[in-house]
């Protein structure tokens, strides 16, 4: 068994950490709370996030860097999209330059468009041991053993079949990729799309408004990965149409329930102090509707996101926009 060092201590670090223990794996956890690292030590329970997941004694935590990755065989990263630079900066005090390293978090990041493996490279060096993780996988149900499938996706086919047999068990299949980047963007492109969902399931227009976002959304995520360079057929997949469909229709989607508020008159500083949970599909819609504008993109339903929680335009004004735009052909 290998001793794996988890870097995240929210709802899904917490669930990822419960199925590596259960593999009978070390796990070391970092929490940038030291109060949570305690409860973990203590109770061998998070406190905060998916309070009712019962770890065994293999687990620790701490709020200290280095004492998470001391002897880590590899490393899990599943912090949010926007510290994901500055905690690779901490990751890279400690870590050796060969340990595996998989990072679960999704979005680009602000004013470099990069994607959050391209920041690991950038930071810590040797792409060929960097791998992502992507899928439609709520973490509330993978911590209770609900059949899931997901996909790692690395540019060496080793460090993907490595992060493959690491998390896969009988309830959470794992599939390889080697696009990367239409994994990565796909993960990041969805949760915008969701919180259009979100908009129209407050604004109760009905499922085939709700399916029509969700297949022009993928088209519209599909036109920017191509533009990268992703593949196609990543979009028709796990990361793409999978995760798109659980992340636009689930309760648990954050994302989609931030839509609903915002079709009430509420807002995405509201949203996140009461839920104290951060909103991935937000700081990427900015970050996806810069790289779009760069491309020379088409991307409406993100430019409509990135207008109702930026400028505060009205979500019954970008549905008139939305359906009034000029007609074309579904292939462009």
């Amino acid at each position: 068994m290998a001793k794996i060092g988890v870097i995240g201590a929210g709802s899904w670090g917490t669930a990822v950490a419960w199925l590596l223990d259960g593999k009978g794996h070390n796990v070391q956890m970092w929490a940038f709370e030291s109060e949570i690292a305690d409860a973990i030590n203590a109770s061998g329970r998070n406190p905060i996030y998916l309070p009712k997941v019962q770890f065994s004694d293999r687990i620790s935590a701490s709020s200290d860097m280095a004492i998470a990755l001391e002897d880590a065989e590899a490393v899990v990263m599943v912090t949010p999209s926007i510290g994901v630079r500055a905690t690779a900066e901490k990751v890279a005090e400690t870590l050796s330059i060969d340990t595996p390293v998989i990072i679960l978090s999704k979005g680009l990041e602000s004013g470099t468009s990069l994607l959050m493996t391209e920041i690991l490279e950038e930071v810590l060096g040797n792409p060929d041991r960097i791998a992502a993780l992507s899928g439609p996988n709520h973490a509330e149900e993978v911590s209770r053993a609900v059949p899931s499938a997901t996909v790692v996706a690395a540019h060496s086919q080793q460090t993907a079949d490595y992060f493959q047999q690491l998390f896969s068990t009988p309830f959470f299949r794992v599939y390889t990729n080697t696009d990367i980047t239409g994994v990565e963007l796909c993960g990041a492109g969805k949760n915008v799309v969701a919180i259009a969902c979100g908009l129209c399931d407050g604004l109760r227009l009905g499922d085939n408004a709700k399916a029509s976002l969700m297949t022009r959304g993928l088209a519209e995520m599909a036109r920017l990965g191509k533009a990268r360079g992703a593949q196609s057929e990543t979009f028709q997949g796990l990361a793409g149409m999978g995760d798109l469909i659980v992340t636009c229709t689930s309760k648990h989607s954050r994302n989609r329930s931030l839509g609903e508020e915002l079709a009430r008159g509420g807002t995405l500083e509201g949203y996140q102090q009461r839920t104290k949970m951060v909103v991935e599909g937000a700081m990427a819609c900015a970050s996806i509707y810069e790289l779009a504008q760069t491309e020379g993109i088409d991307v409406p339903i993100t430019q409509l996101i990135y207008q109702i929680l930026y400028e505060d335009y009205s979500a019954e004004l970008g549905v008139s926009m939305l359906m009034s735009r000029p007609l074309k052909s579904e292939q462009e």
